[in-house]
């Protein structure tokens, strides 16, 4: 064989070698974002399978392309599944944003990039008027919410999305591949949108093990509870699994409490209160609900709502912290329905008036949406 033959004959049998694809494993994919918290800034996190540089290459919208870059970092992250799957969770910050402007971008590294996104920079006025999309309860199959989502999300509708708990159904079945494959799914709207998430009782496999790794968002708590300010309102949300899977530290219990009640006396000092009027917490389980499922709803003494009284010391609930520091509304999952409440505190309605009972209502307003969906009939 002729040296060129050979070498025409090496190029066909090991394309891959010759022209540098990378190999998959250092591929991005479940692209997603997350406020960081800090006006301006925008996290992008995503996933490869061997560790890579964690960069993030961005642009104006109209600008030269990619025109500014951004480095961050990967962690380890290993599934407690009998397989011990290991992948590698990159973070990077982007700062400085233009508040309201649009920017496009890819992330990865020379051995791999994404698909090119975009997104619109979060404008942190106070007089802005953020529009959202809250939901919970998307699972991998039947995800009834999810064209809509995607399109809608792509169009521009929504500023921010909030998932209250409980994804995919379930993140570490399979060895975490669900949670994989869910991640890949909500890719279509995560990497257009922050989207923001709390923990319902569907992450407690491996301590929480997958969700904590697998989101980015504000604070120090691995994402169990965090708080962020947008336009006139401050947004806490909070795990209230902590009530619940006391195996895993009950110390959880009590330090998200503490926080919580510093978060809300500062959010409710007269000087920010007048900036940001609104609080808005969000929480998978409901203190209030009414459907018949054996569960929470036929419960009417909520954990979340009174606490726990075989703790010790006993775990205070929520309610009346809630309607001390005024809470506006609260938004809640977990029930696969929709449900509105009037205001309400202790059992009672506490409406503004008869003609307008959400207008300066006197406790708070309680909504539920936890129908994103994942049953076959609704």
């Amino acid at each position: 064989m002729s040296p060129v033959h050979a070498a025409c004959a090496l190029l066909f049998a090991a394309p891959l070698l010759v022209l540098g694809v990378p190999p998959i494993w250092t591929q991005p994919e479940q692209v997603h974002l997350s406020y960081g918290g800090v006006p301006g800034t925008m996290v992008v996190t995503w996933t490869t399978f061997n560790e890579t540089e964690s960069k993030v290459e961005y642009s104006l919208l109209g600008a030269r392309l990619f025109e500014m870059s951004a480095i961050g970092h990967a962690t380890l992250f290993v599934d407690s599944g009998t397989e011990k799957r290991k992948m590698f969770i990159h973070r990077v910050t982007l700062g400085d944003l233009k508040p309201a402007a649009s920017y496009v971008y890819h992330c990865g590294s020379e051995e791999g990039w994404s698909d090119v996104f975009f997104f619109t920079a979060l404008n942190d006025s106070t007089t802005s008027s953020p529009r959202f999309a809250f939901y919970g309860d998307l699972g991998n199959e039947n995800p009834q919410s999810l064209a809509r989502l995607q399109k809608e999300t792509q169009l521009g509708m929504y500023d921010v999305i909030l998932h209250i708990g409980d994804f995919a159904y379930d993140m570490h079945e399979d060895n975490a591949r669900i949670g994989d494959e869910f991640m890949r799914q909500i890719e279509s709207i995560a990497a257009y949108v922050p989207y923001m998430t709390c923990p319902g009782n569907h992450e407690a496999t491996y301590n929480f093990s997958n969700y904590r790794n697998r989101f980015s968002m504000p604070g120090q708590t691995e994402s169990l509870w965090y708080s962020w300010n947008l336009g006139s309102a401050h947004i806490i949300s909070i795990s209230t699994e902590v009530y619940f899977y006391l195996d895993f530290g009950q110390d959880l219990l009590f330090k998200q409490y503490e926080w919580l009640e510093k978060d809300l006396e500062e959010a409710n000092k007269p000087e920010n209160r007048a900036v940001r009027p609104w609080i808005i917490t969000m929480g998978h389980r409901p203190m209030y609900c009414s459907d018949d499922d054996q569960d929470d709803c036929t419960t009417f003494e909520s954990y979340v709502r009174l606490g726990r009284n075989d703790t010790k010391p006993p775990a205070p609930g929520l309610e009346d912290l809630f309607y001390r520091y005024g809470v506006d509304v609260e938004l809640w999952a977990h029930e696969h329905t929709y449900e509105r409440l009037w205001p309400v505190y202790g059992d009672k309605v506490f409406n503004g008036s008869r003609e307008q009972p959400y207008v300066n209502p006197k406790a708070p307003v309680h909504i539920i949406t936890g129908s994103a969906a994942r049953c076959n009939s609704w």
